[in-house]
């Protein structure tokens, strides 16, 4: 009913408004038509009337399409916007065209689009955005469009494709992809493997090609090799490795973030801490400690040294580096974490903070871990917590030391140099 009562003001408040100085408006097939082509204009002029449901706007100058560039034309079902000089769709310009469902904006200059409005597009059948400048496509750009049935997307500059782009397409037929600068690494291997099996039609696929790497330059994506691809995997290790070893002042806390994914992942650390939240992207020093050029650092040796292995050093550990510490690797088909929860406390005097006080509650109520030999063994998938119990006549003990961390520990064990006592456990 309130839909009907809409249409019934729209229609009557269309009846009386006068059509844009430069358009022509009238009825045609029963639709109510605005042509606004080839009048040189440079903005979407106003004063449309209410019940418009096709607005051809093509072969102008309009440069942009602001918020609310259609919002007094609800009830649009065509929209033509093609061969302009369209740089950006602003938030908001399409965002109120719930009955669109034919938009045009090939041959435009677009480089910055409002992919989120496409979510109110629900009713949308065909869209054309091609002969643009359309460099990347948000995984969930289409996410609402199920209506939708020709899409065509050729000679833009898009490099990658997100896997599942197309997935919400449910009623997609034809799809028009080709010339453009595809990159072919194992982030579009999907696509391969998608386009040789869907029933969509794609025409002209021999000229979706590569345009890098260059020992590639040209082949078309079906014809492409499958590729060494895998998603990462990490696995957070921890030193010292000195069970009665001589322990002497100054340890150091060394960390060690194992990464297997092809192609190489990228790592980052991320460091909880009392004094605030640390981001590294690895590494951040050389082999011989120094910050690397270009590196956010105060000083030529940064307190948090991130090695191009892996390896994680933090010199003179204290009670100002407790926290959580976290390694992230990513590449093109994913990305994976592990992180590892570090107390610094002295026994006997009740000083292990949160950390020390959650350990003791849960070994109390034998969960988290439980004792085999001398071993704590984890007991749930959750993040590892290392208590390292200081000397109370002593001062900082001998943790680690030394850049090329191996990884050899297993999360887990317990160990005991003198005074020294490191507690994993898990679920904590």
């Amino acid at each position: 009913m309130q839909e009907l009562c809409l249409l019934c003001w729209v229609v009557l408040l269309g009846l009386g408004q006068a059509c844009p100085e430069p358009c022509d408006c009238g009825e045609k097939y029963g639709f109510q038509i605005a042509d606004c082509a080839y009048r040189d204009l440079e903005a979407v002029p106003p004063g449309f009337p209410a019940n418009v449901t096709t607005l051809s706007l093509s072969a102008n100058r309009l440069s942009r399409l602001p918020e609310g560039a259609f919002r007094e034309v609800p009830l649009l079902q065509s929209l033509w916007l093609a061969h302009n000089e369209i740089r950006t769709v602003a938030a908001g310009a399409l965002a109120s065209l719930g009955h669109l469902k034919s938009l045009d904006l090939s041959h435009n200059l677009i480089s910055d689009f409002a992919w989120r409005d496409l979510h109110n597009l629900s009713a949308l059948q065909l869209l054309k955005m091609d002969s643009n400048e359309l460099t990347f496509i948000p995984r969930d750009a289409f996410n609402s469009l199920r209506a939708l049935r020709s899409l065509q997307l050729n000679h833009n500059h898009l490099h990658t494709l997100a896997e599942g782009t197309f997935a919400p397409l449910t009623a997609l037929s034809h799809l028009q992809i080709n010339d453009n600068p595809f990159d072919c690494t194992c982030g579009i291997m999907w696509f391969k493997t998608w386009a040789l099996t869907t029933a969509v039609s794609i025409p002209e696929q021999d000229n979706i090609t590569c345009t890098s790497p260059q020992v590639l330059k040209g082949t078309p994506l079906n014809r492409l090799l499958p590729l060494p691809c895998s998603a990462p995997l990490v696995q957070l290790t921890y030193q010292p490795s000195q069970d009665g070893a001589e322990l002497r002042p100054g340890f150091v806390l060394a960390l060690h973030c194992d990464v297997e994914g092809q192609p190489a992942p990228q790592l980052h650390w991320h460091i909880q801490t009392p004094g605030g939240t640390v981001e590294i992207t690895s590494p951040n020093v050389g082999a011989d400690g120094r910050a690397l050029p270009g590196a956010l650092a105060a000083s030529r040796q940064p307190r948090f040294q991130a090695f191009a292995n892996g390896s994680l050093l933090i010199p003179d550990f204290g009670k100002l580096e407790e926290g959580t510490y976290s390694c992230l690797a990513t590449n093109e088909l994913g990305s994976a974490e592990s992180s590892v929860n570090v107390a610094l406390a002295t026994p006997g005097e009740g000083g292990e903070d949160m950390l020390g006080r959650r350990f003791h509650g849960k070994a109390a109520e034998g969960e988290g871990c439980y004792m085999v030999d001398n071993e704590v063994q984890p007991s749930g998938p959750e993040d590892n917590v290392v208590i390292i119990y200081l000397s109370r006549t002593g001062g900082p003990e001998v943790a680690a030391a030394g850049e090329g961390v191996s990884g050899q520990q297993t999360p887990g064990l317990l160990l005991v140099g003198q005074s020294l006592l490191l507690f994993f456990f898990t679920s904590f």
